[in-house]
């Protein structure tokens, strides 16, 4: 009976993990930015940058301060949600304004467009899971959602290695970090990154 209550405890952390997996620190993961004590955080304090483009603390995942918008009127989307970095990222670094500007996370991503063809509502090529073409820094990952986030996630790759990628992040949770290491794999020509839909990019071809 003891052996079979302890089963029981791991298979239920196993759960809770999966479930809350923007909630907290992955333990295989590290961020590559010295990390900061959570505990002495404020919403909006600056926690990393990538280009020059600054990630902001946002505590809980749920938490929404206000709408932000360019001076012409873009929706960047809502501090300091995910989606919000990712487009102040591209509007920032590439002055890229996306057609479609509202939507939650795993919106971004499009189920009937084939791999390597155009998301107009991005205006960025889209690369399905697995994917002809290798992600590249600068690309969007997206997310689906899951049932303790039903909106998805959606990061900027930071870093491509030979078998990960590194992500950066804002809104990943309260004291999860905003850098985190997935596994890349490459079958049959074809590569493939954990856990996600697939990502979009600015190419002007498939490869």
């Amino acid at each position: 009976m003891t052996y079979q209550k302890a089963s029981v405890i791991i298979l239920s952390t196993a759960a809770l993990a999966a479930t809350f997996r923007y909630w907290i620190i992955p333990a295989t993961t590290a961020p590559t930015w010295t990390q900061v004590n959570p505990i002495t955080l404020s919403i909006g304090d600056k926690v990393d940058s990538l280009n020059g483009v600054f990630v902001f603390y946002n505590g809980s995942i749920g938490h929404v301060f206000e709408r932000n918008t360019s001076k012409d009127g873009y929706n960047i989307g809502l501090k300091y949600q995910c989606v919000e970095f990712v487009k102040r990222y591209y509007y920032q670094h590439y002055n890229h304004k996306m057609p479609d500007s509202y939507g939650h996370a795993k919106d971004f991503f499009n189920k009937n467009i084939a791999d390597g063809s155009l998301n107009k509502g991005r205006n960025l090529k889209q690369f399905n899971n697995p994917s002809a073409s290798k992600p590249r820094v600068g690309d969007i990952i997206i997310f689906d959602g899951h049932s303790g986030n039903p909106y998805g996630h959606v990061a900027i790759i930071s870093n491509v290695a030979e078998e990960s990628i590194e992500i950066i992040q804002q809104n990943p949770g309260p004291i999860a970090p905003s850098r985190e290491t997935l596994l890349l794999s490459t079958i049959n020509g074809r590569y493939e990154i954990e856990s996600c839909l697939g990502w979009l990019g600015k190419r002007q071809s498939l490869n």
